[in-house]
């Protein structure tokens, strides 16, 4: 035990072996008092006996972010790289990069996210807990803390957002009639979203060889440009979508749908528009992907040319009018469910449906034959 003048602290010193060459393996602890520096090393010789490595004793909070930031997002979208660093920069480093990693607590976490809640929603919290317990499990994989207190914590509810809502079959039906008088593209756009219930980022990404016929001579579901509009039944390959590697969101979302004839009018009439010259059903003049920003302003054009506030619309909520209105016309929804790619109805049900209705009826039903009313009571 020794006094080190320079740094203003006592050093605690022991020898725990010798390597191969002969020389001695020393492990050091330092402390305010030689308490505080003698309970330290005595740690560190239990860590050392249990064969666990020893966490830096520095490592902070924004170290092991930074790290992750840098390091473990290979293969993501660029977008999504910036969203996670722009939270991580303004909500995670600001509140919590100065604090040591071996030293983070439950409640520091908890008092952090408790005091988000009035400026963040649920949402925004779940991704700041991501970016913290990712970069704290990282850190651990590389040793540099022992456990990861962020898995222990609960995200509490954040500051209201506005939910997804649904067309009503009225707005529905001015919607269309509005997108009949629209420019071709964003017609097709507005009748396949809301007509198909695929997503925005797989309709974007249809290709024309993805919309095919059945040309019964061939046998054969043909791409349109190869067989033309001269047929009855007509499909769309949902097989891709606008994520960086164009795998849609999950495998159950890859399907092949049957196109309605409103669909089919909306997209032969772009297909001439567009002199079949292109690869992308939605693309600009030059061939090149519409971006979502330019959709959602076309989007939001016809919405206000149908009568409704352009504003309080977005694309995806195309899809959740698909289920809703399906939905209230007596569609089951293990049909519905299959029809938009989820796995189970679950999310169907709780996420995507908006209306209230429908009304559950068999139970009446049964009941009104069980115990029938006399016609003169």
């Amino acid at each position: 035990m020794f006094w080190e003048e320079a740094r203003q602290r006592w050093v605690a010193a022991i020898t725990v072996g010798y390597t191969a060459a002969g020389k001695r393996i020393v492990k050091k602890a330092t402390g305010k008092t030689k308490t505080e520096a003698k309970n330290r090393l005595k740690e560190i010789i239990r860590e050392h006996e249990d064969g666990q490595p020893v966490p830096p004793p520095n490592y902070t909070v924004k170290d092991a972010v930074a790290y992750w930031l840098e390091n473990g997002l290979q293969g993501r979208d660029t977008s999504t790289i910036r969203m996670y660093q722009t939270y991580a920069r303004n909500h995670v480093i600001p509140h919590l990069g100065a604090r040591k990693l071996r030293e983070l607590s439950v409640e520091d976490v908890d008092r952090w996210l408790q005091s988000k809640t009035g400026e963040l929603s649920t949402r925004s919290l779940k991704l700041i807990h991501n970016v913290l317990n990712r970069s704290v499990k990282n850190a651990m994989r590389r040793d540099k803390v022992k456990r990861n207190v962020v898995e222990l914590c609960e995200i509490p509810e954040g500051r209201a957002g506005r939910p997804s809502k649904a067309l009503t079959l009225a707005q529905a039906d001015a919607l269309l009639r509005a997108a009949d008088a629209a420019p071709e593209r964003i017609r097709a756009y507005i009748v396949v979203s809301l007509l198909s219930g695929a997503r925005t980022e797989e309709v974007r990404a249809i290709a024309w060889s993805h919309v095919v016929t059945y040309d019964r001579q061939a046998k054969a579901w043909l791409p349109v440009g190869e067989a033309g509009w001269d047929h009855t039944d007509f499909a769309i390959y949902v097989w891709r979508s606008v994520r960086k590697k164009g795998d849609t969101k999950t495998p159950r979302s890859r399907r092949s749908l049957a196109l309605p004839r409103r669909c089919v009018e909306a997209l032969k009439t772009l297909h001439q528009a567009q002199g079949g010259t292109r690869e992308l059903i939605f693309s600009t003049s030059s061939g090149s992907p519409v971006t979502a920003h330019n959709m959602r302003r076309d989007f939001r054009k016809v919405l206000d040319d149908a009568g409704l506030n352009g504003k309080d619309w977005a694309p995806r909520e195309l899809r959740h009018s698909f289920v809703s209105l399906l939905s209230d016309h007596d569609i089951p929804i293990e049909d519905i469910s299959r029809l938009v790619g989820h796995s189970n109805t679950v999310v169907t049900e709780t996420v995507y449906r908006h209306q209230i209705s429908p009304v559950i009826q068999e139970g009446a039903r049964a009941m009104d034959g069980i115990f029938p009313m006399s016609e003169n009571p």
